[in-house]
């Protein structure tokens, strides 16, 4: 089967690791199966051909889309524009994408909707996601419980529907929790990949990067641990499956 291309855009080689074990893990992927790419290392590849992969995943970040250019760091202002230097084609075509957190950020910036820290941030830990009509329909959500918990974490987010987007799942603090355009372009507010373990590293990594009281880091990872965190798994394995022909 053809790879899949994964994007990573996390400085921490830590958390980046972890999230690319993650990313393996859940969805049931091997690393012969991934072209990893670490964009805060690395740059894209020059002869870059979308075709010649079964889809493109990207992870998950501490920048943000809606940030001020100026008080962006130079690592941060080229994983940025790497990454949507590569949207034109992936919409334009329907490549199939999943982006997850960042990329929900990313899909909606480019295409014009307003992503912003207005309103819609949520805190660090489990949150509540329900699925919506159009979402029941949807091949990766079809079949879900009507409600399940996810991980989040994030500053930003989509303000309003995208044009051309379809609305998949939403959750009270936050409605555009996982999106479509056309028929195989997903991005999710959530983290995917994300269970209990995996986000008790990431509150260590990031515990002083502004997303939550340092304090209450330890209350945050027994939380994180206690929850009932599992269908998202369900949706990236789904993207996994459907796109590698399995």
């Amino acid at each position: 089967m053809k790879r899949f291309l994964l994007l990573q855009l996390r400085p921490e080689a830590d958390a980046s690791d972890g999230e690319y074990a993650a990313f393996l893990a859940k969805g049931g992927l091997t690393d012969a199966e991934v072209h990893r790419v670490c964009l805060d290392r690395e740059p894209l590849p020059e002869d870059l051909a979308l075709g010649d992969y079964a889809g493109v995943i990207v992870g998950g970040g501490p920048g943000c889309v809606s940030d001020a250019p100026d008080s962006k760091d130079a690592t941060e202002a080229k994983i940025e524009a790497e990454i949507l230097s590569l949207m034109p084609q992936i919409t334009e075509q329907d490549v199939p994408f999943m982006g997850c957190c960042y990329g929900i950020g990313i899909l909606g910036h480019h295409l014009g909707a307003e992503v912003s820290k207005r309103r819609y941030g949520e805190p660090v830990g489990p949150v509540s996601c329900r699925v919506t009509d159009a979402g029941a329909d949807d091949p990766l959500v079809a079949g879900l419980p009507g409600r399940f918990d996810a991980f989040v974490g994030h500053k930003e987010a989509v303000q309003t529907l995208p044009e051309g987007c379809v609305h998949l799942l939403a959750s009270d603090p936050c409605p555009y929790q996982m999106i479509r355009y056309g028929q195989n372009v997903y991005a999710t507010q959530f983290h995917p990949e994300a269970d209990g373990d995996v986000f008790e590293d990431r509150i260590r990594i990031y515990r002083h990067r502004g997303y939550f009281d340092p304090e209450t880091a330890d209350d945050l990872i027994a939380m994180c641990q206690a929850s009932d965190v599992t269908v998202p798994q369900q949706i990236l394995h789904r993207f996994v499956a459907r796109y590698s022909g399995r």
